[in-house]
């Protein structure tokens, strides 16, 4: 069995269990979050969250890139959020990582060099910061004044606070 057909399984044992309400695609909490993809990361969880309350965001780092740009412009301008929660974490893959390094692998690996930025970091607060600038900066973002950074201990689940006072535009 792979494990999307695990994963199906448990969706149709699952059944229409999840609380919540479906109604609106206008999350009723008018947040959106903004975290990593890393799978020990349990959004929902640690937030207490039910569907239909957030919107949530993941990529690798949990950084501010022109896509995550381009989705809170979309969650704030025509879906009603009005304030960012970004949740960076302790432990990131992005820490092992070098912006250079990795192009390089995969420019030997296929023959081509990408374009995106990696957005490897080596102090994950600077990270935070870095975003916090850049959603702040944007022309496209039209509510910056609730925009708050923690980063997330994936060993003991507590989150602490990121100051944005030092944030400066990547």
């Amino acid at each position: 069995m792979t494990a999307i057909d695990e994963l199906l399984r448990r969706n149709y044992e699952l059944g229409n269990v999840v609380p919540g309400d479906r109604s609106s695609p206008k999350p009723s909490l008018h947040v959106t979050i903004l975290t990593c993809m890393d799978s020990r990361i349990r959004v929902f969880e640690i937030f207490g969250l039910k569907q239909g309350e957030a919107h949530v965001l993941r990529n690798a780092g949990g950084v501010v890139t022109d896509d995550v740009i381009r989705s809170l412009a979309l969650s704030q301008r025509k879906l009603g959020t009005r304030e960012v929660l970004l949740v960076h974490h302790t432990n990131c893959g992005l820490e092992m990582v070098t912006e250079d390094g990795f192009k390089d692998e995969l420019e030997e690996d296929t023959g081509l060099r990408p374009t995106w930025s990696v957005e490897a970091f080596k102090i994950v607060e600077n990270s935070v910061r870095s975003s916090m600038a850049r959603i702040k900066h944007s022309a496209f973002i039209p509510h910056t004044d609730k925009v708050r950074g923690f980063v997330y201990d994936v060993h003991t689940g507590q989150l602490h606070e990121v100051t944005a006072s030092d944030a400066k535009a990547a």
